[in-house]
This record gives C-alpha cells, structure tokens and sequence, in this order.
C-alpha cells in the first residue's frame, strides 16, 4: 500500500514516469494506479485525442509501440493505457526496444495481471531505468484484515475485528470484492461509523451467528450445542457454506493451536505476534488449549486431513456434505 501511495503521490507532483508496468497476482491494486492515471493525467478536453485504452487481446506488441510513439495533439502529453496485457505475454518481450527509447510525451501503463515479468531479461531491465515496475502481490488470508482496517481508517470509518474476520471469512483475499462490500457500506453508514458484525449481515447477508468463525470459537469452547446448530444451518445452506472451506479453515485454526501448545512464552501479545493473529483472538487459543491438549490437538488435525480429502469428494460415497461435516464434528469434540 505504501508503495502504491509513493507511485500515486509522484504522479500528482508532476513526476510521471514514461512507462508503468503493472503486474502481479493481486489485481486490485493494478487497477488503482491504472484507474488514477486514466482519470487523472490528463484534462478531460485532453482526454479525446490523447488518451487511448487498448486491450491485450486486441492488439500486438506492435500496435501498442506504433500508439505509443504518436506525437499528443494540442496537449503536452498522451496516456496509453493497455489493460489485459497478459493475453501478450508470449511476445511482451518485444517491447524491450521501445522502453530503451520510450516517448517522452507519453505515459504508457501496461496491466499485466496474474503474471510477473522475468527479471533476468530485457524489458525488466529496461523499464526498471525509465519507468515504473510495480509487482502487486497477493496478501495472505491473516493479512487481510489489517488491510480492511488501514483501508477504512484512512477513509475515517473503523471495523472490529470480528465484522473484519467475517468479511476475510466469507470473501477470502480478494481485495476487489471486499472493497466492493467495503464501498455498499459507506454509502449507508456516516462517517466516523465502527462497523459491526450487526452491519455485515444486516447489509451483505453474512451471519453473524452462523458462520465458520462463530464455528470455530465454539468447538474451541467445547460448545456442543452452538457448534451443531451452526453445522445444522451449514447443512441447510450448502451453497453458502461449502464444506471445503469450512474444513480447511478449522485445519488452519488446529495447526495454530498446535503451534501454540508448543510455544515457551504464553504471553498474549507474545501468542498474536507467533501466530500472526490479531491479539483480540488470543484468548480463544487460550481457551482451546485448555480443552484441547497437545496430544488431542495432533488427533484432530490428522481427522481434518482425513475429511478435506473426502469434502472433495474421495471416498465419501456420495455422502451429503451436512452429514458428513456433524461427523466431523462429533470426532473432533469426542
């Protein structure tokens, strides 16, 4: 994000680079810088003759140089942007020779998702001289939610951590999709809002009762009774909350927990930073490794491997997912 700002701050003092190569496998932020040079740049009486967006699978290496050389009419500068760049990149290398020798009135912006540049060759090297090389990488799933609060805070709204671990939970990394939820929030909600668990489900349809976090805190708990009424409405809404899933979030939840029980210093701030979890979870792990020790936790985790095997269907028989996840269930809390 950080990185993301220096490009953006740069290109609002004027100092824009002739050549922005935009890969990686997070799309979300390619789109952003691609975004705020397309509306930014550029004056919207420039726009029409000197602004162009190409789409990769529409064009060559070739077209894409050939636009790029063009002179700006009755502007100081033009803005190609290519989107989809990654339908070239059998030949992207041949654009080595035009970022030797970039126009200096143009910007080119080149958004080459889901895939990353070979940075032995040629045009890594040569754009890294003139331009911009930004690699977006995809976070993963226990950063997700610091993301979800730094995005908010910036915007002056703030999450708990339970609404954040919702959203993670039913979105996954996907920033694009999470951002859009984020966007259908703060149409609704004032500024300055702390947005809850109650928000989430009353306004994106997620449970905040039935859910794989709520799932996962009350067989930590050893709550019988709330851990088989969240299974029973998981059977009832397959759809919504595919087994696959749920399994290997509780894998992920035990294989921390086996970490934990083998950790020296139980200080909480010590088990979030170990972990990686936000420290507003610790106490839940501290709760589970009383009613799961070790050698337990161990059991467990070798069950869950047994049942992500068969969620996918090997070896399960055609059994429906409901019965096979209250089985699940009955062998982790016996």
């Amino acid at each position: 994000m950080d990185e993301v700002k220096h490009i953006v701050t740069d290109i609002k003092k004027g100092n824009a680079k002739p050549i922005y190569f935009l890969m990686g496998e997070e799309p979300y932020y390619i789109d952003k810088i691609s975004d705020f040079i397309e509306d930014n740049v550029l004056a919207e009486e420039e726009k029409g003759f000197n602004q162009m967006v190409l789409y990769g699978r529409d064009v060559s290496v070739d077209d894409i140089i050939s636009n790029a050389k063009r002179y700006p009419m009755m502007a100081e500068r033009q803005v190609v942007i290519v989107k989809e760049a990654q339908d070239l990149s059998r030949t992207i290398e041949k654009l080595a020779s035009y970022a030797e020798n970039p126009q200096p009135t143009t910007i080119l912006v080149i958004n080459y998702k889901y895939k990353k540049l070979d940075k032995r060759k040629a045009l890594f090297k040569a754009i890294s001289k003139v331009g911009v090389v930004y690699e977006s990488k995809k976070l993963y799933e226990n950063k997700v939610a610091e993301w979800i609060r730094r995005v908010l805070s910036g915007q002056n709204y703030s999450i708990s951590p339970k609404a954040a671990q919702m959203l993670v939970e039913f979105l996954g990394t996907d920033l694009s999709k999470i951002n859009n939820e984020l966007e259908k929030l703060k149409i609704i909600l004032a500024e300055g809002t702390q947005i809850s668990p109650e928000h989430i489900e009353e306004n994106i349809g997620i449970s905040k009762d039935y859910n794989n976090f709520e799932l996962r805190k009350a067989i930590g708990e050893r709550n019988s009774l709330k851990a088989f009424k969240i299974i029973n409405y998981f059977a009832e809404n397959p759809k919504d909350n595919p087994m696959v899933v749920t399994v290997s979030l509780l894998f992920n939840f035990f294989s921390q927990l086996l970490h934990f029980h083998g950790l020296h210093d139980k200080n909480p701030r010590s088990v979030a930073s170990a972990l990686k979890i936000n420290p507003y979870f610790v106490n839940e792990y501290i709760d589970a490794a009383r009613n799961f020790p070790m050698k337990k936790v161990s059991s467990v985790v070798a069950t869950l491997r047994e049942f992500d095997v068969k969620s996918k269907g090997v070896n399960s028989n055609a059994v429906p997912q409901g019965d096979l996840l209250k089985e699940l269930l009955v062998r982790i809390l016996n």
